[in-house]
């Protein structure tokens, strides 16, 4: 499936966001979702997760604060950022897995990934 990210822009802190990615392909089945944020020369973090089941999980930089969701009749899944941070501001990307009967089997996309900059 491809992802299609948007919805990033340029922010003050306290302000709010909110991140879409679009599938190309049926999410409904079996297909986990998240949000990861890269910044220059640091690893890619993983901010929040949801499963085909719509259990979530958060960083714990962002409890409290993001919200994840997904609409399946739309394949899209939704990152709510709301009292953003200048330690917020990363390149933010859609990554979804496909979960097969043997994990071996699992197919991963990666979306394009989308600038959040939040000023102080």
């Amino acid at each position: 499936v491809q992802l299609q990210a948007s919805g990033g822009g340029l922010v003050q802190a306290g302000g709010s966001l909110r991140l879409s990615c679009a599938a190309s392909g049926d999410i409904s089945s079996r297909t986990d979702m998240a949000w990861y944020r890269q910044t220059p020369g640091k690893q890619r973090e993983l901010v929040a997760t949801i499963t085909s089941d719509r259990s979530t999980n958060y960083a714990n930089s962002v409890v409290g604060r993001f919200s994840i969701s997904r609409d399946n009749s739309k394949n899209t899944v939704y990152l709510q950022m709301n009292s953003l941070k200048p330690e917020d501001t990363a390149v933010y990307y859609c990554y979804a897995v496909r979960r097969a009967l043997s994990p071996k089997y699992d197919r991963e996309s990666w979306g394009q990934g989308t600038q959040v900059t939040v000023s102080s």
